[in-house]
């Protein structure tokens, strides 16, 4: 190392000239001691590195008196050093190898390099020179060790003004070297620190976008469980959306099947003239939406050719931003969602709607299609399964008319063979009756598909009641090798409705007589158990399987080939009707239903 201690040492100057040269060093380290002083100042309160590494630069050439001045850092890896900052004229970019150069001799070596000719040196490289047309002199390079000991770079001056570098200057270097890695240092873990937090509030932001998206499609979720039809799911689901959005207003349209958009649900002021209207394919920034399978966002609609200033004119609104999706199902677009009128900001600021709301809306609207698709496939289903059950009802019903026709037509025969008018009056009494059990056969099944009851509950006397349906049963059963018998244990009176309840031991006779093909033997009984009226159907037929016996009551269940499913549930809704139970015990010597109504039924017994 040389450091030009080698010069002889002068004789100090004597008289005028003296002071001179004292007043002039004087000032010369007065300026130094006020740089090193403003550069220690700077150094703590500049955090930007690169206006840290800038004001290095100035003013240690203007401390050291050099021309250029040079600092490199290290990079991460260890290998490399690279100039950050260059004075002079341009800004050149240096990379070194560490242990290539003067510079990189030092940040291997950690040693100070002091050189007042740098040609007569074998480390120095002249390239930099040969390009620039810079002539370099003398060379001062000091390495920059952080505060653990580590390597941050190193700072070199070239070409003192008034001759070779100094021990001072070696060590004035040295001490900002060591000032500036600090520095540096520091600077380098604020913008580590501001790098991580600011890595910290994307997560955040990201973490409560998705958050916000699963939040708002929960609740979708729990509107489309709740709702009860689908304009009711599309109402339940346009409030949400508006909600989750900030909206002031919106509407959902879906495509119908020549093409137009028609506005299902509306909220908003314009509601009562946009809802159920049409508008030709395409109409408006909705229509492009759906005819373009596109989400868009428009700021200022007005100005934009593609809004249909005339439909929302007639509604009386001027939206100043909209939202919208389209309903996308497989390959089919089938609607459209939009929000208008921004009344707060869905995310932090009070900006506009962006691509996150837009990418939260294309989420509900998928949501969205799925649910009208499914709605609408249940429907079709539903509907299906309607037409089959009518049919099956007819067919019951038809099953169910021969018995009151078969009837009808032996009092008809016997009536034609009497001669005294007050039997033939008798016969049309029972013709009559069974033209009414027949129109109530007709108004049961109707009330069954509509799902209504109708009772008309009366005093009825059980003595009088064991005889009609001795005589309606008998007549069901003639002909079939059946024995009925009907046992009145209780005649007193009760409350319920007559017809319907013969309705009741009509299709459980009907039951019964298809259980004994052979014959067998039917008996009804009916009792009094408490409060309860029991009655007691019994046959001995081979019981019910086991695979029928376990829906028995259940719309459509059947066990035998032509059955219609239909007698036994409305036996069961007939009895329900009555605040009634209705059980079943069955085996392979017979089936026993058992029926059980309240004597008193309060406000109706009172009524009668």
């Amino acid at each position: 190392m040389s450091d030009g201690q080698g010069l002889a040492p002068q004789a100090a100057p004597t008289g005028p000239t003296a002071v001179q040269s004292l007043e002039q060093a004087l000032r010369r380290e007065q300026k130094k001691v006020a740089l090193v002083q403003e550069v220690s100042r700077a150094l703590s309160e500049t955090g930007d590195l690169d206006q840290l590494l800038v004001l290095i630069m100035a003013k240690v050439c203007e401390l050291m008196e050099a021309d250029r001045s040079t600092l490199y850092l290290v990079s991460e890896d260890g290998r490399e050093l690279w100039s950050k900052v260059s004075q002079g004229g341009e800004r050149v970019e240096i990379r070194l190898e560490v242990g290539e150069g003067i510079a990189g001799w030092v940040g291997q070596t950690r040693e100070i390099v002091n050189i007042p000719d740098a040609y007569a040196d074998q480390r120095f490289q002249p390239a930099v020179d040969l390009k620039s047309g810079y002539r370099t002199r003398s060379i001062l390079s000091v390495p920059m060790l952080g505060a653990l000991g580590g390597l941050v770079g190193v700072l070199q001056v070239l070409n003192k003004q008034d001759g070779p570098f100094l021990r001072a200057d070696e060590e004035l270097l040295l001490a900002l070297a060591a000032q500036a890695a600090i520095a540096i240092e520091n600077a380098r873990l604020y913008h580590s620190l501001v790098s991580q937090n600011q890595e910290l509030q994307r997560a955040r932001r990201d973490l409560e976008r998705r958050s916000r998206e699963l939040n708002a499609l929960y609740e979708v979720e729990k509107e489309l469980s709740a709702a009860l039809d689908l304009d009711d799911l599309l109402s339940r689901i346009l409030a949400q959306a508006i909600t989750v959005l900030g909206g002031g207003a919106g509407s959902i349209a879906l495509v119908d099947p020549d093409g137009a958009l028609r506005f299902r649900t509306v909220q908003g002021p314009a509601a009562p003239k946009l809802i159920e209207r049409t508008l030709p394919h395409g109409t408006g920034l909705l229509g492009w939406s759906i005819a373009h399978r596109t989400p868009i966002i428009v700021d200022d609609p007005a100005h934009d050719p593609r809004h249909a200033i005339e439909v929302a004119q007639e509604a009386g609104v001027r939206p100043q931003h909209l939202i919208v999706a389209p309903l996308v199902e497989g390959e089919d677009v089938i609607g459209g969602i939009e929000i208008i009128d921004q009344r707060r900001a869905a995310r932090d600021g009070d900006g506009p709607w962006g691509e996150e709301d837009l990418k939260l809306l294309v989420l509900i609207a998928a949501q969205t299609a799925g649910a009208i698709g499914m709605a609408r496939r249940r429907s079709e289903a539903s509907n299906r399964d309607r037409l089959a059950s009518i049919g099956r009802m007819l067919a019951g019903l038809l099953h169910d008319l021969k018995t009151p026709m078969t009837i009808i037509s032996g009092y008809a025969q016997l009536m034609a063979a009497a001669d005294e008018a007050e039997t033939r009056e008798k016969y049309v009494e029972q013709i009559q009756r069974q033209f009414d059990l027949m129109a109530g056969m007709t108004r049961e099944v109707l009330a069954f598909a509509r799902g209504d009851t109708d009772l008309v509950v009366r005093k009825v006397y059980l003595n009088k009641f064991a005889e009609d349906l001795t005589t309606q049963l008998g007549t069901a059963i003639a002909g079939r090798g059946i024995e009925l018998t009907v046992d009145a244990q209780y005649d007193g009176i009760a409350f319920f409705d007559e017809q319907k309840l013969i309705r009741v031991f009509h299709n459980l006779t009907s039951n019964a007589v298809e259980a004994m093909p052979e014959g067998g033997t039917l008996r009804v009984v009916i009792g009094r158990d408490g409060e309860h009226l029991v009655f007691s159907v019994k046959d001995t037929g081979p019981g019910i399987p086991a695979k029928v016996h376990a829906r028995l009551f259940e719309l459509f269940a059947t066990g035998r080939k032509g059955g219609t499913g239909l007698g036994l549930a409305i036996v069961k809704r007939i009895v329900s009707d009555h605040h009634g139970t209705v059980s079943c015990d069955t085996g392979p010597t017979g089936t026993t239903f058992v029926i059980r109504l309240p004597l008193q039924r309060g406000a109706e017994a009172e009524a009668v």
